[in-house]
């Protein structure tokens, strides 16, 4: 045995046993993580001193990468835990720039430890003994019967008390019952395993997983967008699975709560699903959900009955999981094959681009051609690469089917169908706004307020809030920072233009929208070194290079060398055409047309907005009647190219 005196930390109501990571409050326990109960201790041993945010984090995490914000959580934990406020921060405070100092006089106690047994054994035993009884005068047989009518009198009260102790504690636990993840909490599926055999349920089940735990209000799914941003920090290879070993090491690293992972088995000619929630602070097991399948065709439907359970377990209302629960097969596709197509669709989409993930998408269409969310994102891919005609057809499809989604990819389509069919930004916004109330923990519909709902009616301000919301719900959501930026711009607050795309850089962000932000900014302040840096940063970058090249048009027209901004125009045409978007190729062509006859050169304006209407579908597109004023030499065309073009651009503010 070994017996060492310990060392305790004593402050104000409390006491810190670092042995037994044990935080007491006038002797009762304080519950903490074990990440929390670390970065106190790293505190109150260096107390009255300023503890940078560095220091902590290689104490706390001295082994691994993690974000900022898991030390941030830690922090507004223990606050919580040592009954800070905000009006009065007794014990930890924040400095500003640098990181945080304990406030409080910590008091060192010495005391002695319990014996530490290397190794014991030990058997409990129930010993009932029986008491002799003290003489009376009653005669032994009715003694007898006496003492076993109360005998059963006794076990019969103790019976009936222990049944109602039992029934009231079940009552207690049912209706009191923490939840297990709080309202800010996000949530990383991983990948199912498959031991199956069969490949229809890869990345299929995954998929169907998010869409049925997306429809709560309560739950925040962390995006794909942000698990392979963080994967990327990692540098782990752009094809790797999310693993559960995997997805545990980037749920710990962006401070989520919790991994699910979910698995499918063959028991005979029936499937067996099983899903579990752990913890990535501690490893604990919060949950475990299974579910039996007696066919393939209803493998669908017992996931959706695990996803429902889950819900009320980790601690959403029962009310609102029967309100936002529609059936899997009815929000996505009663086909394994024609879902398993369209999580390919968005797998390819990430990691290759939409260009890619357009033919997988189809076919999902041919499997299932009711399949309402595979047209909705079919519309989308076709907006982002310039194909307006083809999106419009494919999003008016996905709303006339709009009755076989969930709530939440109502909202989607909907915003889609206002915004780009019907042009009706009113009803856009209304429909967003409601979408962000309905799912607040949402960043999706900020993310269409901050671009192209606001942008587009000039309400630049506005367009500014929402973009901040939607960072604050997705620190990594890419058109946050790019929307943010250009409302900034279109204020005149180059400055903070700046500093959104600089936040942006810092996480590693890179889409085509943050260059061209990037690149307007360089112009505004006449940087042409700047300029220079980033035109040569987009060569070779799909979507990026035709659209900083037709700003360099712009840019060589404004300094009046006209000939070389043509050139330069041609440049921005071809590189469209050779990636096969030959409508944004036609809206470079009808920019070029502008131009021209804003110069005045009235004939070779006619001339190169006559090209860019026989490019095809451009005839049937939204830009034909601007295009055709301009070929009639029809100045006045050119106040409405700025909102026609703008708006139906490949670039359509998010």
């Amino acid at each position: 045995m070994v017996t060492e005196p310990r060392v305790l930390y004593e402050f104000g109501p409390f006491r810190v046993d670092p042995d037994k990571q044990l935080l007491l409050r006038e002797s009762r326990p304080v519950v903490l993580t074990p990440k929390a109960f670390e970065t106190l201790l790293a505190l109150i041993r260096h107390s009255r001193e300023v503890v940078t945010k560095g220091e902590l984090m290689k104490a706390v995490w001295p082994d691994a990468f993690v974000e900022e914000g898991n030390l941030s959580q830690n922090i507004f934990v223990l606050r919580k835990a040592l009954g800070d406020t905000p009006e009065d921060r007794r014990y930890i405070v924040t400095i500003p720039g640098r990181g945080y100092r304990f406030a409080a006089d910590v008091r060192t106690v010495t005391e002695e430890s319990e014996p530490l047994v290397i190794a014991s054994r030990s058997r409990s035993q129930v010993v009932i003994e029986q008491t002799e009884s003290v003489p009376s005068e009653t005669p032994p047989a009715l003694s007898q019967v006496l003492h076993q009518r109360a005998a059963w009198k006794y076990l019969l009260a103790v019976g009936g008390a222990l049944g109602l102790l039992i029934l009231g504690a079940g009552v207690f636990f049912f209706r009191h019952q923490p939840a297990l993840l709080g309202e800010r909490n996000s949530v990383l599926i991983a990948d199912f395993t498959n031991t199956t055999g069969d490949p229809v349920f890869d990345d299929t089940l995954r998929q169907g997983l998010e869409v049925q735990l997306a429809q709560s209000p309560f739950l925040s799914l962390v995006s794909q967008d942000r698990v392979q941003q963080t994967s990327r920090l990692m540098v782990e290879p752009s094809d790797a699975r999310l693993t559960p070993r995997l997805a545990r090491q980037v749920c710990e690293r962006i401070g989520s709560a919790a991994v699910l992972e979910g698995s499918i088995a063959s028991l005979g000619s029936q499937y067996v699903l099983g899903l579990r929630a752990t913890s990535c602070q501690t490893g604990d097991v919060l949950d475990q959900e299974q579910a039996q399948a007696a066919k393939k065709e209803e493998v669908l439907s017992a996931l959706s009955q695990i996803a429902s359970r889950f819900r009320i377990r980790v601690g959403e209302s029962l009310a609102t999981v029967k309100r936002h629960d529609t059936p899997l097969a009815r929000a996505t596709t009663p086909s394994l094959d024609a879902l398993k197509a369209y999580s390919e669709s968005l797998r390819v989409n990430f990691r290759n681009g939409g260009v890619a993930a357009i033919p997988f998408v189809k076919r999902a269409i041919e499997i299932d051609p009711k399949f309402a969310m595979a047209y909705a994102f079919l519309g989308r891919l076709y907006g982002d690469i310039g194909e307006s005609v083809l999106s419009a057809e494919s999003v008016t499809r996905a709303y006339q089917l709009r009755d076989r989604v969930s709530d939440l990819e109502k909202f989607f389509i909907t915003a889609m169908y206002e915004r780009q069919v019907t042009g009706n930004l009113e009803k856009a916004r209304e429909n967003c706004e409601l979408w962000a109330q309905t799912y607040p923990r949402d960043a999706i519909p900020r993310g269409l307020l901050s671009g192209g709902i606001s942008v587009d009616v000039g309400r630049y301000e506005n367009g500014a809030e929402e973009a901040r919301k939607a960072l604050a719900l997705d620190p990594d959501f890419p058109f946050g920072y790019a929307n943010l930026a250009f409302n900034d711009v279109s204020l005149g607050r180059l400055d903070q233009g700046e500093g959104a795309l600089q936040r942006a850089s810092d996480r590693k962000l890179d889409i085509p929208d943050l260059l061209a932000e990037q690149y307007d900014i360089a112009f505004l302040e006449g940087n042409r070194a700047e300029m220079e840096r980033i035109a040569a940063l987009s060569k070779g970058k799909p979507g990026a290079e035709d659209w900083i090249a037709d700003k360099e048009a712009y840019v060589l027209a404004y300094s009046g060398h006209l000939q070389e901004a043509r050139r330069m125009s041609r440049r921005a045409e071809d590189l469209a055409q050779e990636s096969g978007h030959g409508e944004r190729s036609a809206q470079y062509q009808a920019a070029a047309a502008v131009r021209e006859a804003l110069f005045g050169n009235t004939l070779e304006a006619r001339r190169t907005a006559m090209a860019a209407f026989a490019l095809p579908r451009v005839a049937t597109s939204s830009m034909a009647r601007p295009l055709r004023w301009l070929a009639r030499g029809i100045l006045p065309c050119l106040k409405h190219s700025r909102t026609t073009w703008k708006s139906d651009s490949p670039r359509t503010r998010w």
